[in-house]
C-alpha cells in the first residue's frame, strides 16, 4: 500500500498481454505506478504482501477465476478495492462481481476513459465497501433471464448488480415486449428478498373497482359477497418483492392509497381498521410516458416521484439488433428443448432479422422463432423465409399493451369477479358499462395495430363514426402511428 502523497500503485491481472499493455500504458500515461502478470496467483501473493492501491482483475485466467478471488481480497484487505473486468458480459457476471464485493464491473471490450473513471473513484472512495453476500453457486449461463452483450444491456446488467443490495424502489420504463417483468424478477431473484415471495400484479388487468381489495385485501363483510377476510398482495409479497406492472393504468384512488403506503410504510384492508406493516420492495413498471399522464392530470405527480427513485429504461429491440441474432439463437434453442424442430439461421436470415424494426420487441421476435421451429421443414433457415414471414408485419404501429390479452378471457374474468362479490344474486346493474370501460381500450388498440394504424379502417370495423373514434383515441390517451389517418 502507497504511503500518504505517494503515487498509487495498481494491480492488474489479466492473461491476455495486450490488454495489460493498453492498460498499463494508459495507467502510467495517468499518472499511476503499474504492475501487471497474466496469473491470479502472482496478484494474490502482491495482495498477501501489502502491495498495491487498487486491483483490476480479469475473471477467466488460466490459474483460477478471478470472481473468486474478490472476497477473499475483501477478507484480507478491506480497504483494496476490487475492479472486476470480463469478456463473459452476461447479466450474471455482473451480479456475481457485485455480490462478491467488486468496486466496479466492466464488460469488454471497455472504454479507457471509462476506466480511467472507475479507478479514480474506487481510489477516491473515502470507506470500505459493505460486504456482499457471496452469489449463489450452480448458476448457468443458459437459465439467465435477460440475453444481450449490446452496451445498452451491459448498462442494465451494472445496474441490476448494483441494486442487488438495496431495497430502493424501482420504475421500469419501456415498450411492451422490452422485457420489463424479466428485469423484475432478475431484481428479485440477485437482491436481499431472493428468499421471499415475488408478486407480481398487472394494473391494467384488473377491474378499477377490484383494484384496491387486490392490492391491500379486504375483512370479512366489507362489501356484498366478502364472507370471509382475504389478504391482498402486500400481505402475500410479504418479505419479498411486489412489482407494480403498467403501474399508469392504476386509476387515481388507488394511487393514493399506493402513495400512503409508500409516505408511511403501513396500510389497511379495505373494510378493516389495524394498519397493517408494509414489508415489501416495490418495483413499478410501464410502457407509458408518466410525465405526460401528469400533465393531462392522469397521475399523481407525488406518487411519481416516490415510484422513480431508480429509473431503468429498456432499450426497444430495434435500438440493440447487435443482440438479435443471440436471442434467435435463445429462441431456436429452448424451442428444441420443448420438442420441436432444431433450426439454425443463416448469415443472410440474420441479417434480415436485424434490418427488421421489431414493434413487438423481444416477444415478438421469440414468437417468429417458435414458428419458425414449428412449421418449416427444412433445418437451415434463409434470408427469403425471414423476409417472407415479416412481409406482412406492421413495421412501426405499437403492439397492444398489456391489457390487450384476450377480449374473451377479460369478459370472462370480469364477469365472475362480479358473482364472487355477488352471491346473494342481486346481479349489479352497471355490470354492462364495467365491462365496456375494461375492454374498450383494448379493444381499440387491437383494431387499430390490425389496421396498421388506418383510423377509417379501424371505425369502420368497430361500426364507429371517424370523429367518435378519434375522440375515443384522445380520451382514453391511445398511441397511433402518426402519419396514417
Amino acid at each position: 500500500m502507497s504511503l500518504p502523497g505517494a503515487v498509487p500503485t495498481i494491480l492488474i491481472a489479466d492473461d491476455d498481454r495486450s490488454i495489460r499493455t493498453v492498460l498499463t500504458q494508459a495507467l502510467g500515461r495517468a499518472g499511476y505506478q503499474v504492475r501487471s502478470t497474466q496469473t491470479a496467483a502472482t496478484l494474490w501473493r502482491w495482495v498477501e504482501e501489502g502491495e498495491g492501491d487498487l486491483v483490476i482483475t480479469d475473471v477467466v485466467m488460466p490459474d483460477e477465476n478471478g470472481l473468486d478471488l474478490v472476497p477473499r481480497i475483501r477478507r484480507l484487505r478491506p480497504d483494496l478495492r476490487v475492479i472486476v473486468m470480463s469478456a463473459q458480459s452476461t447479466l450474471l457476471t455482473a451480479v456475481k462481481a457485485a455480490q462478491r464485493g467488486a468496486f466496479e464491473y466492466l464488460p469488454k471490450p471497455f472504454d479507457l476513459k471509462e476506466l480511467l473513471a472507475a479507478v479514480a473513484r474506487a481510489l477516491a472512495a473515502p470507506l470500505p465497501l459493505a460486504e456482499r453476500q457471496t452469489a449463489a453457486s450452480g448458476e448457468s449461463e443458459e437459465r439467465l433471464p435477460l440475453i444481450g452483450r449490446s452496451p445498452a444491456m451491459q448498462e442494465i446488467y451494472r445496474t441490476i448488480a448494483r441494486l442487488t443490495t438495496t431495497d430502493l424502489t424501482t420504475m421500469i420504463i419501456g415498450e411492451s415486449g422490452t422485457g420489463k417483468e424479466l428485469v423484475a424478477r432478475a431484481l428479485h431473484d440477485y437482491g436481499r428478498r431472493r428468499g421471499g415471495p415475488f408478486v407480481a400484479i398487472n394494473m391494467a388487468a384488473i377491474p378499477r373497482e377490484l383494484i384496491e381489495s387486490e392490492l391491500f385485501g379486504h375483512e370479512r363483510g366489507a362489501f356484498t359477497g366478502a364472507t370471509s377476510r382475504s389478504p391482498g398482495r402486500f400481505e402475500q409479497a410479504a418479505g419479498g418483492t411486489l412489482f407494480l406492472d403498467e403501474i399508469g393504468d392504476m386509476p387515481p384512488e388507488a394511487q393514493t392509497r399506493l402513495l400512503r403506503v409508500l409516505q408511511e410504510g403501513e396500510f389497511t384492508s379495505v373494510g378493516g381498521r389495524q394498519a397493517i406493516r408494509a414489508n415489501v420492495r416495490i418495483i413499478a413498471a410501464t410502457h407509458r410516458d408518466l410525465r405526460q399522464a401528469i400533465r393531462q392530470g392522469l397521475f399523481r405527480e407525488d406518487l411519481f416521484y416516490r415510484l422513480n427513485v431508480v429509473p431503468i429504461r429498456l432499450p426497444p429491440l430495434r435500438e440493440r439488433a447487435e443482440d438479435i441474432p443471440e436471442l434467435a439463437r435463445h429462441f431456436l434453442d429452448r424451442a428444441s428443448e420443448q420438442g420441436m424442430a432444431s433450426k439454425t439461421l443463416d448469415e443472410g436470415a440474420r441479417l434480415a432479422l436485424m434490418a427488421y424494426r421489431w414493434p413487438g420487441n423481444v416477444r415478438e421476435l421469440e414468437n417468429l422463432m417458435r414458428r419458425l421451429a414449428a412449421l418449416y421443414p427444412q433445418e437451415v433457415i434463409g434470408r427469403e423465409v425471414i423476409e417472407s414471414e415479416l412481409v406482412d408485419a406492421p413495421a412501426a404501429t405499437p403492439e397492444p399493451t398489456a391489457a390487450a390479452e384476450s377480449l374473451a378471457r377479460a369478459v370472462e374474468r370480469h364477469i365472475m369477479h362480479f358473482l364472487a362479490a355477488h352471491r346473494d344474486g342481486l346481479a349489479p346493474s352497471d355490470i354492462y358499462d364495467q365491462v365496456l370501460a375494461e375492454v374498450e381500450r383494448p379493444l381499440i388498440e387491437m383494431t387499430l395495430a390490425a389496421t396498421r394504424g388506418n383510423q377509417i379502417k379501424a371505425a369502420a370495423m368497430l361500426g364507429l363514426n371517424r370523429n367518435t373514434l378519434r375522440k375515443k383515441i384522445r380520451d382514453l390517451d391511445i398511441q397511433v402511428l402518426r402519419g396514417v389517418s
